[in-house]
């Protein structure tokens, strides 16, 4: 199980573990909201990864309020091997000893992962080195650049208990716990994120209502951006629509490059100052 706080590059690391996209990256916090459950397999056997979202020490607002106790469950499942992503360009805070004080009282083997090597100012990384000694295995990485991946999963298999293959089936993606609605909707979302960046505050969510296959072998998507306030629809939008067609180009080449085949997607914008409710 990957745990850290928002933005230590969970995500990331996990998607280039397994060479391709299973979970949506972008500079915002809160853009985990549930656990993605991820198969890495090679001759050794299966890892079976669990990304969470990312834990925040005070849950302000309805989002994080939600958010925030479906990491602490996972955790508290119980897990074979428990990797801790540190970012060390970030000081420690409550936060961080928040995280840390639950990973310390898990019994069962611990990787204490230091990660964005790649970055050497700032580091706090002195701030850290006291962790080190509980922890059964130390790694540095650069999770964006590929840095000693190879070495944390060799650390993940030495204390991985040895049983049957979970997943025996053949699966069309790595991802284990998301449908096709679940997985298209993510991608709109993380296109939503990358192309509004400051300019709307972290309140929308998307929903794939329907996937056609079409006679021409062409699928049709049709989706919805919810957003919590009717100011910011016009945002989403765009002046004479640029914004929406511009998230709907960037969701479209993605995915029709994941299927290799030609994608229809109309994307709609609505306003609900509930949707945490219904949609987490």
């Amino acid at each position: 199980m990957l745990v850290g706080r928002p933005n230590s590059g969970k995500s990331t690391l996990l998607n280039n573990i397994l060479k391709t996209k299973v979970s949506i990256t972008s500079p915002k916090p809160q853009t985990t909201r549930f656990p993605i459950q991820a198969v890495y397999e090679d001759e050794r056997g299966q890892i079976i990864f669990i990304d969470t979202p990312g834990m925040f020490a005070k849950s302000k607002d309805p989002l994080s309020r939600r958010i925030n106790p479906q990491a602490q469950k996972e955790i508290n499942k119980g897990v074979d091997v428990i990797i801790y992503l540190i970012d060390h360009t970030r000081d420690r805070d409550f936060e961080e000893n928040k995280i840390f004080g639950l990973v310390r009282k898990l019994n069962c083997p611990k990787i204490l992962t230091i990660n964005k090597t790649d970055k050497k100012k700032p580091s706090y990384l002195p701030h850290y080195k006291f962790m080190e000694e509980e922890f059964d295995q130390v790694v540095y990485i650069s999770a964006l650049f590929h840095d000693n991946l190879n070495i944390l999963v060799d650390y993940i298999f030495d204390y991985l208990p040895e049983r049957e293959k979970i997943i025996t089936e053949k699966l069309v993606t790595p991802v284990i716990n998301l449908n096709s609605r679940q997985f298209i909707a993510e991608i709109i979302r993380e296109k939503s994120y990358l192309l509004l960046r400051k300019e709307l505050p972290y309140s929308l969510t998307t929903v794939v209502d329907s996937i056609m296959n079409r006679k021409n072998k062409t699928i049709y998507i049709q989706a919805r951006i919810i957003t919590s306030n009717k100011k910011y629809k016009s945002m989403i939008i765009g002046d004479g629509g640029r914004m929406i067609k511009e998230i709907g180009i960037a969701a479209r080449k993605e995915l029709e490059t994941a299927t290799n085949k030609k994608i229809f997607m109309n994307i709609k914008v609505e306003s609900d100052p509930h949707w945490y409710q219904e949609y987490l």
